[in-house]
Order: C-alpha cells, then structure tokens, then sequence
C-alpha cells in the first residue's frame, strides 16, 4: 500500500472514530493511469464490531458520498461503497477508491 493508500485508511479510520472496534480485513492498492493522471485504485474491506456497529456503519455509508478527503498530493477522485453485510453486533463494507496525484 502506497502514501495514498495509508492516508486513505486513516482518513477512513478517523470517519469510523468512535464506532466500536474497527477490523481492517484487507487492503489493496494498485497503480492507475489514464492520459492525463497518474494515481492509484483502492480495495478495502472493514468490519465493525460491538455495541451499535451497524448504526455506525449505517451513519458512515450516508455521509461517504459527501465526504472530503485531505490527503497529502492525492485527491479522492472517485469512493464506493460496493458491499455491503450488517447483522447485529457486526458490519462489513467494502470501499473501492481512485486516487490521483495532485501535482
């Protein structure tokens, strides 16, 4: 995982403060460019854990579209919420992310 990737993770990890234990399940990231922008995409699987896991994941699924990130010489340029399993006590979500070099 590059300097996107962990800055992505703890920009992630800061919107999920709070919300009971936070399992990082797995992370990829991989080298992404087009003509004009050069950057990375992002695979991530989380899991909350304890008391009220699935109304934070629920808070944390309504406020990613409108999130902003501050990441050193990236820009989130595209995030997703592609997975989703909530049952009690327990959340799972799956975020893919683009990001591009800010120059």
């Amino acid at each position: 995982m590059g300097d996107a990737g962990t800055a992505l993770l703890r920009a992630l990890r800061a919107m999920l403060e709070g919300a009971g234990a936070l399992v990082v399940e797995e992370v990829r990231s991989r080298r992404w460019a087009s003509v004009t922008f050069a950057g990375a995409r992002h695979e991530l699987a989380l899991r909350l854990e304890g008391d009220g896991a699935e109304a934070a994941a629920a808070r944390f699924v309504a406020g990613l579209d409108a999130a902003e990130f501050a990441l050193a010489g990236h820009i989130v340029a595209d995030i997703a919420l592609v997975a989703e399993e909530r049952r009690r006590g327990c959340a799972r979500l799956r975020i893919e992310a683009l990001t591009v070099e800010d120059d």
